[in-house]
């Protein structure tokens, strides 16, 4: 996986209302995948901070989003590239 991949799924992982449901289907690691992938390349104090954010939400699960989430992102969030 090339650096620029690893950047984009440790970007939408860190996103709040982008489900793992899909980064799978982008890039087809399923959710132990991104925890496995972000162990390795964040700091442990990140890592630490992202699993506690991670667990505590409902838009991170596709199944468990209400229905008032209806898309993945947000259209302000992206940085012009």
């Amino acid at each position: 996986m090339d650096e620029a991949t690893r950047s984009r799924i440790i970007e939408m992982a860190w996103e709040d209302r982008t489900p793992f449901e899909a980064i799978e289907a982008s890039y087809g690691l399923n959710e132990a995948a991104v925890i496995r992938l972000m162990r390795q390349e964040l700091k442990p104090s990140s890592f630490r901070l992202w699993r506690a954010r991670v667990s505590g939400r409902l838009t991170k699960h596709g199944k468990r989003r209400g229905r008032a989430v209806g898309r993945a992102y947000c259209p302000t969030q992206y940085k012009p590239r």
